[in-house]
């Protein structure tokens, strides 16, 4: 995750976005009562949570869920909320849909996982390589083990150790994409803990958008693979110029340089992923979180002449273990999971409505923004959506941040959260899955429009 911090000054006064900060703040505590005992018993976890991204939602203390259901949750003080987060991106599809929890519920019944295939693992395969266009296929937990996996791949098969990867990405936990770049020059991100190996010997970092500088970076010959998500979707969302996949395409092939491409935020896109939708051509593909439902699981994808050159630098490596997989990847529940999300979830009728949906939250809102005559703009990733506090859509990471207002950031979501509408916790990210009903959207860009109207107040 990447967490926003203001870069400069914002359009409503600082004092009044406190205020109205302040007075959520204990209303929010007023309205949660057994989130807050909750969270005082958490003493045992790490950071008070089980996770510590948990932490990042600007609340006093986690809200805690009894349960989730399509585009709905429901809070342990028996509070409804529409969401707009869905688990970040591992429910896109709704939470627990008839098709997908049947069938885990027969599943769990029958064995979660005995290191051998299952009788549709099979057909697994095939379902993916006809949907995204790659033939060979292999399963991991996370998208980031299957990221770091990939990697491992291409490196193996290219005999080459420099990975290239764009300013402001994110594919999960892999040290190696952990950088940024700082006046001009490749360094470790801020937030790589405990790192010792130097990942900036073996990772090279340029701006998304900047061809010039991506040929200069592949230039030396010596770079393995390219990993990139289409949009870069975690520094705020960055939508890629015309002609830029196409060039990167060019460049790659011409320096011998693998592309693979990463898909976890970007199967927003439609039914194929961005990749399907606009005809890229990669090498490799990483797709996780939702992929399975929200069941830990991720998959990666490569073409058969990869594949070739994997099975190449396996059979050379002798034997011993390679390092890759892990032996919970490919669990009798994980093809169950993936059986039924690309079997009955991801189907273009329930792509359709998800993408009419986002439309149709993207007129109303600018409709609000527009009352307000405020500089502020709405990116689209088919369902997937971000509020950005510019008018202006960045092309690159940096332009991006420039545009952050972390306490309006805060204040927005604490407001929308205390009147039962879930964003993510970092920026504002909508998501849209098929179970989102309008009058969802309505209290959404409602939200907005009041929070934005008691601070238009105060201009």
């Amino acid at each position: 995750m990447i967490s926003s911090s203001p870069s400069r000054p914002s359009v409503f006064p600082t004092a009044s976005i406190a205020s109205l900060h302040a007075r959520e703040t204990a209303l929010y505590q007023q309205l949660h009562p057994r989130s807050a005992a909750l969270a005082a018993q958490c003493g045992h976890w790490f950071t008070g949570s089980p996770l510590h991204w948990m932490q990042d939602w600007p609340l006093p203390f986690p809200l805690a869920i009894a349960s989730a259901q399509g585009a709905r949750l429901t809070d342990v003080d028996g509070r409804p909320y529409a969401d707009f987060c869905l688990g970040d991106t591992a429910a896109m599809f709704g939470h627990s849909p008839p098709a997908l929890g049947e069938a885990l519920a027969r599943q769990a019944a029958q064995g979660l996982s005995a290191m051998l295939p299952a009788a549709a693992t099979a057909e697994v395969g095939a379902l993916l390589a006809e949907r995204f266009g790659l033939a060979q296929w292999q399963i991991a937990t996370t998208a980031s083990d299957a990221n770091r996996f990939l990697l491992r791949w291409a490196r193996a098969a290219t005999g080459r150790e420099v990975l290239l990867v764009f300013d402001g990405c994110y594919h999960g936990a892999v040290d190696d994409t952990q950088v940024a770049l700082i006046d001009g020059q490749t360094q470790p991100g801020a937030g790589l803990i405990g790192q010792v190996n130097k990942v900036t010997r073996t990772t090279r970092v340029v701006e998304f958008n900047d061809l010039d500088a991506l040929a200069a970076a592949l230039a030396p010959g010596d770079v393995a693979a390219v990993l990139c998500e289409p949009a870069l979707t975690n520094c705020g969302m960055v939508l890629p110029d015309a002609g830029f996949h196409d060039a990167l395409r060019a460049l790659t092939r011409q320096y011998g340089t693998l592309l693979l491409i990463d898909e976890t935020h970007t199967l927003s896109t439609g039914p194929r992923g961005y990749t399907g939708a606009y005809g890229l051509e990669p090498d490799g593909m990483v797709i996780g979180k939702a992929i399975a439902g929200g069941v830990p699981c991720a998959v990666y994808g490569v073409t058969s002449e990869l594949a070739g050159r994997m099975h190449a630098a396996w059979r050379a490596a002798g034997p011993g273990r390679t390092g890759i997989g892990t032996t919970l990847s490919g669990s009798l529940l994980q093809i169950t999971a993936l059986h039924a999300t690309l079997g009955s979830l991801m189907g273009d009728e329930h792509y359709a409505v998800m993408l009419n949906r986002t439309l149709h939250y993207a007129e109303r809102l600018g409709m609000v923004l527009e009352r307000h005559d405020l500089p502020f703009g709405l990116s689209l990733l088919g369902a997937r959506s971000e509020l950005q506090f510019t008018d202006r859509p960045p092309r690159t990471a940096r332009e991006a941040a420039a545009a952050f207002d972390a306490p309006l950031e805060a204040l927005l979501q604490l407001y929308l959260l205390n009147r039962g509408v879930v964003l993510t916790p970092f920026h504002n990210m909508a998501l849209m899955c098929p179970a989102t009903p309008l009058d969802h959207i309505e209290a959404l860009v409602d939200g907005i429009d009041a929070c934005l109207t008691e601070l238009h107040e105060t201009r």
